[in-house]
């Protein structure tokens, strides 16, 4: 899956393209805090375009993106709010609001965010496999596969679109529809990718997928094997090697892009059960 975290940081520095010259200077000075590292700098800033120009979408929007980038999600969500009353029409606000509101559980929401942003984008609407991702979650499995079907289309060899596929399937169908409907996908280089999809076909072992891991570079093969690992288990219906798999893959191997995300928000759910 694509990392959003480069996005995010974009997105922070730049206006949403009107009325960034009725903030004056202030977001100018608060993109330039963030490249040089002084955070509390450009929060400060922002905060204070806000309080000179409270009816700008851009200045909430700015702050906003910040708090995401840092973490601060419950702020994030409500800056995103303001800027979407004063900007109704601004297709980022809700792409953002919808990530924000996964990271936080708020499932449901998140979808809704995602459908406002295909509306006002509707262009965008095949690369959206963070919607499925969202629906998964927020039980819309029928939703999430179709979804997944549609991201294919602009994104034919990921490994990960497939098993989320099978994950949505699995849970409408049961795990012998999945199986048989499993994407074909050839081409994904990852470590441990191929292992991955060999194992939802049901033609390769949880051993293999971490013993192809163990020799890829750095933490990330580890992750995702841990973290599909945990996801496959949970699926067949083994619930003690999907926890053990899953919290492996979200404080073992911390990941800092989109999918960490996914591991910590599901196991934020499994340590809530």
């Amino acid at each position: 899956m694509i990392n959003v975290r480069g996005l995010v940081v974009i997105l922070a520095l730049l206006p949403l393209v009107l009325g960034a010259a009725e903030a004056g200077d202030l977001p100018k000075q608060a993109s330039e805090a963030i490249k040089a590292g002084r955070t509390n700098e450009a929060l400060s800033l922002a905060t204070e375009a806000i309080t000179k120009y409270p009816t700008n979408a851009d200045a909430w929007f700015q702050r906003g993106a910040l708090h995401e980038r840092f973490g601060n999600h419950t702020n994030a969500i409500a800056d995103y709010d303001r800027a979407a009353k004063l900007k109704p029409k601004a297709a980022t606000i809700f792409y953002h609001r919808a990530v924000e509101h996964f990271r936080v559980g708020n499932f449901g929401q998140s979808v809704a965010d995602f459908d406002r942003y295909i509306e006002l984008a509707p262009q965008q609407a095949p690369h959206l496999w963070q919607r499925g991702i969202s629906c998964y979650y927020a039980g819309k499995f029928e939703e999430g596969r179709k979804q997944f079907e549609l991201h294919k289309t602009v994104n034919p060899n990921d490994v990960e679109n497939a098993v989320w596929h099978f994950l949505c399937l699995a849970r409408s169908s049961g795990v012998d529809k999945a199986r048989g409907s499993l994407m074909p996908i050839e081409g994904d280089t990852r470590v441990p990718m191929k292992e991955i999809h060999a194992l939802f076909a049901g033609k390769a072992s949880p051993e293999e997928v971490l013993a192809a891991a163990d020799k890829g570079k750095g933490e990330d093969p580890l992750f995702h094997a841990n973290l599909y690992l945990g996801l496959f288990f949970e699926a067949v219906g083994d619930r003690e090697k999907a926890r053990h798999h899953i919290l492996k893959a979200a404080r073992d191997f911390k990941a800092d892009h989109y999918m960490g995300d996914v591991a910590r928000v599901h196991a934020r759910l499994l340590e809530q059960k």
